[in-house]
């Protein structure tokens, strides 16, 4: 391809992440959350790299992830999906034997509508809101729905396997809806297992609370951000802090440079003007991309930071939406080719998602997760070859789309 960038994934980074949050939580199995396509890293290629880090569950919030993981040959790891609406997939993810989450009435007798249909039993994992006011069952909703799932459980249709929630403020671990959330999933879990579920599962903590609280570890944990190197917590320790390293970098070529006078507009709207004669340097990358528009620059407010050479520079004017331009200063002596990177690990003193983040007024989280598929993805580490992200994604949603068969 020629796309002037990319995003180049350190799969053996993911892996070394998945072993650090494997110490930090000992008593629990580790699902690796591969949601919004690993993050932006790419599904199945992370998924793999997880799994060799010592994950043994995949968590995918869209059915048709759950099923391109099991069409990609990921046939051994167990696989739960959670978010899905009326009229979904149920019998063929149930066929794949992807675990379905459970967080309405509604939901639980479509699973087992599904379920009697292909003759194979579901395997359910109850979703509690705790708390967070999203996404699942309230305990009183709970106490509803489970006799229904009992029932449909004692002949066969569904095996009540798993029950979790959702942490409002894991980030911040002192805060006291995490310990209130926690009480309610507590009263939850024993009102299930004292009515004769056998759970096999329960699981509450997500990356800030693998990472920072130990009491709601239960037996299984479920990172997201943390797989990927980003610190969930970044106000409490940084990703070194917690033994893990960023695993995306994102780079560009420099398209053009010149030179240019003191008092010259700078892309749209001049909101930079150049203080002295200098050099400019265009980046072929904007927010299409997934550069944020938010992390333009004004000559008091540097914007997003881009590692040249050995030096870091801001995005000098607005992001546009295909390229960035940078002020490389009056000496600089950069030419069109040389490679620039917009984040990494920042092991070298460059720039991270985080900086980024801080620049943007967002998380780290939307830094990777929304670096555009049309950026091309290079796979280096775990000693072998990586398909590229379009011939997995196209080979993944191939197998998907034909149904499970003998992949399975």
């Amino acid at each position: 391809m020629s796309f002037p960038a990319r995003a180049v994934v350190d799969l053996s980074a993911i892996a070394s992440n998945v072993r650090s949050l494997r110490a930090h939580a000992p008593t629990a199995q580790v699902m690796a959350v591969v949601k919004a396509d690993a993050y932006g890293h790419g599904l199945v290629p992370a998924a793999r790299a997880a799994l060799a880090g010592g994950a043994t569950w995949l968590g995918a919030a869209q059915m048709d992830e759950a099923l391109a993981l099991r069409a990609a040959g990921l046939s051994e790891p167990r696989v739960l999906t959670w978010l899905y609406a009326p009229g979904a997939p149920l019998a063929r993810a149930i066929e794949a034997d992807v675990d379905l989450a459970v967080s309405s009435a509604a939901a639980l007798a479509e699973v087992v509508a599904a379920a009697r249909l292909v003759g194979r039993t579901a395997r359910v994992h109850l979703k509690v809101d705790t708390g967070l006011g999203r996404n699942g069952l309230t305990p009183a909703d709970l106490a509803d729905v489970l006799p229904a799932g009992l029932r449909a459980q004692a002949d066969g249709a569904l095996a009540l396997v798993g029950i979790w929630s959702h942490l409002a403020f894991a980030d911040e671990p002192d805060h006291p809806t995490v310990r209130a959330q926690h009480g309610v999933f507590a009263d939850a879990v024993r009102l299930v297992e004292s009515a004769g579920a056998a759970l096999e599962v329960r699981h509450l903590a997500n990356s800030a609370a693998t990472l920072t609280s130990p009491q709601v570890h239960y037996d299984l944990v479920r990172p997201g951000i943390a797989v990927y190197g980003l610190s969930p917590v970044p106000q409490l320790g940084s990703s070194a802090d917690f033994g893990l390293v960023p695993a995306m970098t994102f780079e560009a070529e420099l398209a053009t440079v010149k030179r240019v006078p003191a008092g010259h507009g700078v892309s749209y709207a001049h909101q930079y003007v150049t203080s002295r004669d200098t050099v400019l340097g265009v980046v072929p990358v904007g927010y299409a991309d997934g550069v944020p528009r938010h992390a333009s620059g004004t000559p008091e407010r540097p914007g997003g930071p881009v590692r040249v050479g050995d030096r870091t520079v801001g995005v000098a004017g607005r992001v546009c939406m295909d390229q960035v331009v940078l002020d490389l200063g009056p000496d600089a002596t950069e030419q069109p080719g040389d490679r620039v990177e917009l984040f990494g690990t920042g092991a070298d003193g460059g720039p991270t998602a985080e900086d980024w983040a801080r620049v943007a007024g967002t998380i780290s989280y939307e830094i990777v997760t929304r670096v555009s598929r049309g950026v091309p993805r290079e796979y280096v580490g775990l000693d072998g070859a990586v398909p590229s992200l379009a011939a997995s994604s196209a080979s993944a949603s191939a197998g998907a789309g034909a149904g499970t068969g003998a992949a399975l």
